[in-house]
């Protein structure tokens, strides 16, 4: 029987400022555009830490049960480990799943039924990345499937619930947020390359191999604070977010370094801090720039 802290820890919550980051954007984008409404806004947050929770017991679920967990540096796994059974582990997934949904139904509620049809489409991305019988994640697509469910949809959709409008400036802000949650992946999958290469998982960083992920991980960094001097262009107040670019030289110097294994559980962490230290700033400035 896993313990809470197993739970905990199985719930992956160095992910966590993928969930929380690009709610903190769109709100700053709606905020800036006088359209800040508290609740929409947060029942948008408990929507994306929900489907983020649902997806890593998802993940940790599917992978157990296929076997691609049973040796891997990281995070701890409920299934692979045997802390969990498989039974306990879809459980929570579906109560996190349900969570999301119930927040889901009542942001609709408020704003526009489509967002049912939203919710739908990010429950199955979240279930099938590494579950049903065509996981996309075993395929290199997962990175694809990130940035527009945690970017662009997670932004987006978060300024849409507060002011009711489809807003370009959110869709440019989703670009910088969305670009540092998938090199939150990229981090994840550049350490699991050997364990994922040996049991048949072909994620994009398996595909490309060590040194180009190591690469495209650094280039994401960069080109997300790209993205935010664009946008800081004619909204100055969003180059606020450049403040947590120092953050980036310690993780990226390690990958580029040649860093494996447990190292790159730091560079794993640091990622998720710049993410959402970025996300924060980033969310002020855009407020800030109304």
């Amino acid at each position: 029987m896993a313990t809470p802290a197993q739970w905990v820890a199985g719930a992956r919550v160095r992910t966590l400022p993928a969930a929380v980051a690009p709610v903190f954007v769109g709100t700053g984008v709606a905020a800036g555009l006088d359209g800040f409404r508290l609740v929409p806004a947060l029942l948008a947050l408990v929507v994306a830490l929900a489907l983020q929770i649902a997806v890593n017991y998802a993940n940790d679920y599917s992978d157990g049960i296929r076997g691609t967990d049973a040796d891997r540096v990281g995070p701890m796994r409920l299934v692979g480990s045997g802390a969990a059974t498989p039974r306990q582990v879809l459980t929570a997934t579906v109560l996190a799943f349900a969570v999301a949904a119930v927040a889901g139904l009542v942001l609709a509620a408020m704003s526009s039924w489509w967002l049912l049809a939203v919710g739908a489409a990010c429950i199955v991305a979240a279930w099938t990345y590494t579950g049903g019988p065509i996981p996309y994640g075993y395929r290199a697509l997962g990175e694809i499937f990130v940035f527009v469910f945690f970017g662009l949809v997670a932004v987006v959709g978060t300024t849409f619930v507060q002011t009711q409008s489809v807003e370009r400036l959110a869709f440019a802000c989703a670009v910088p947020v969305g670009l540092l949650i998938v090199a939150i992946l990229v981090a994840n999958n550049l350490r699991d390359i050997p364990g994922d290469a040996a049991v048949g998982k072909r994620t994009l960083a398996v595909v490309l191999g060590d040194r180009a992920t190591r690469v495209g991980y650094i280039a994401l960094l960069v080109g997300a604070f790209i993205a935010i001097m664009g946008i800081g262009l004619v909204r100055p107040w969003a180059l606020l977010g450049l403040v947590a670019a120092p953050l980036a030289v310690p993780p990226g110097r390690i990958v580029l370094g040649g860093g494996r294994g447990p190292e790159l559980i730091a560079v794993l962490q640091g990622t998720g801090l710049l993410t959402l230290l970025t996300g924060v700033m980033l969310g002020i400035g855009t407020a800030l720039s109304g």
